[in-house]
């Protein structure tokens, strides 16, 4: 079946998962190795229905023993299976073979692949639901290096038999995508999901590399999973790169920070140091085990109704750069964040904010999609071990501080807001700097953009230069004025 693409819109006539491995099968220059872990041959399963097959696959495999997986892939130091650094020593092992195996002078057109996964499959309980690495090493030029294509998936559905079939599909979507759409990556990464419900499987991690994808910002990557739905949160670490969430957050007590951070300021990083002092102060709650997390929602990158995707990098440079690790989330509301991180922990969780930013969580309006209402949000909110670090504000005509003990919420949730504050929910932080309080992000960005002077002394030391030397935030070099 031909394909269809009409411009950047879902594409009518979706090739069938048969058609898209028999077209993989009749080029005679595709040829690799299949190993598969954890949930049977799902993928290359397809390739051999499809017909056509023995001129593709050189070989298929799956290590199921663990013993028996050691012995060919090596030992993880950590005693995992199901984890990239897995992955990739499968994927290397079998490449290493094949151009071992196949002499280049007798096959010079053939493009080597080697597609791998490594997964757990929902248990018994149906109380894990399951995960796993999935990624292909390949050519499509044989005088080139390889290119890879790794990413990190969580399953929904609820019978492991189910989400063997949609592995197996997820499989043939990406190893086809590979060598028909790797110039244009971002299509590659929505026809993933050719066949399967966007509720079946979460992509959650993705990264690109090798001389196809030398100019792909694996970042503006990871903002499509979340821009087509596929997760609900991506993270960077410190270094810049992509991190999977489960990797930093699994067993943390976690403190995250919300904003706009469009820039960073004096003000954020006040917030910053004091909320986490005060969190490691917290009984229970060790550094080592510590995460901070600078976290912008998906509405606050969007622009015209758009995500400014050069908006968005702005900002991740300039965290990362500070070393922080910064999340990128869906969630407007701050319940659906706290949910997210209990995916991953049940430690001490701690949300650090304005005085603007606690009067919106008791704000109704925000919680009418709930059957319970704001009840129903309180209890997923505050039912953790969760604790708000408050920042004041403070009034520039009267120079009065708004705090816990005085903040206005509506007459309605009065009572609501009291019972949390006096159960110790609500705290102050009361080392705060007076003199940054009226320093506000929007005014800042208007300024640089405006290319009014004194809008450094409003940033932490060093942003500035970092927002000169990448030209940030539409920031413009002044023309020297002639003596």
């Amino acid at each position: 079946m031909p394909e269809t693409i009409l411009g950047d819109k879902e594409f009518e006539n979706i090739p069938s998962i048969r058609s898209k491995s028999l077209r993989i099968n009749l080029n005679e220059n595709i040829y690799g190795t299949f190993a598969e872990i954890g949930a049977g041959q799902e993928t290359v399963r397809n390739f051999f229905r499809a017909g056509g097959a023995s001129g593709t696959i050189a070989k298929t495999m799956s290590a199921y023993d663990k013993d028996f997986s050691d012995a060919i892939y090596g030992e993880e130091k950590d005693g995992r299976y199901v984890t990239e650094s897995r992955l990739r020593k499968m994927l290397t092992h079998e490449i290493d073979l094949i151009e071992e195996r196949i002499a280049r002078k007798k096959h010079p057109n053939k493009m080597f692949f080697a597609y791998a996964n490594t997964v757990a499959t929902i248990d018994f309980a149906k109380k894990y639901k399951g995960h796993g690495w999935v990624g292909i090493k390949y050519q499509v030029d044989p005088k080139e290096d390889y290119n890879e294509i790794m990413l990190h998936v969580r399953f929904h559905e609820n019978e492991a038999l189910l989400q063997q079939i949609t592995l197996g599909i997820l499989g043939v979507n990406l190893i086809y995508g590979a060598y028909y759409k790797y110039d244009q990556p971002k299509k590659l990464l929505r026809y993933l999901y050719d066949h399967i419900d966007k509720d079946k499987i979460e992509i959650d991690t993705i990264n690109f590399s090798g001389p196809k994808f030398e100019e792909v910002d694996n970042r503006l990557m990871s903002l499509q999973l979340i821009k087509n739905g596929m997760t609900e949160a991506i993270m960077f670490g410190p270094d810049g790169n992509n991190i999977l969430p489960a990797k930093i957050l699994y067993k943390k007590n976690i403190l995250a920070l919300r904003g706009s951070f469009r820039p960073v300021t004096k003000v954020n990083i006040d917030m910053y140091e004091n909320s986490y002092e005060m969190f490691l102060q917290e009984k229970k709650v060790e550094k080592e085990r510590t995460e901070v997390i600078f976290e912008i929602t998906l509405s606050n990158l969007r622009a015209e109704g758009e995500i400014d995707e050069e908006d968005f990098m702005d900002r991740a440079k300039l965290l990362c750069s500070l070393g922080h690790t910064v999340m990128i989330s869906n969630f407007q509301e701050y319940y659906k964040l706290v949910e997210y991180f209990s995916r991953f922990t049940k430690n001490r969780l701690g949300l650090a904010m304005g005085v603007n930013n606690l009067v919106d969580i008791f704000d109704e309006k925000y919680y009418r999609h709930l059957s319970g209402g704001i009840l129903e949000a309180f209890g997923k909110l505050f039912f953790k071990d969760l604790k708000v670090y408050l920042y004041p504000m403070c009034d520039p005509e009267t120079n009065e501080y708004t705090t816990s003990e005085n903040l206005k919420v509506h007459p309605r949730m009065k009572e609501l807001y009291k019972f949390f504050k006096y159960n110790g929910k609500v705290v102050d932080i009361k080392d705060f700097n007076p003199d940054i309080l009226n320093i506000f992000s929007r005014e800042v960005l208007e300024m640089i953009e405006s290319g009014e002077e004194s809008w450094e002394e409003m940033l932490p030391p060093g942003v500035s230069e970092i927002i000169r030397e990448k030209k940030l935030f539409g920031y413009t070099e002044k023309p020297k004025v002639a003596k």
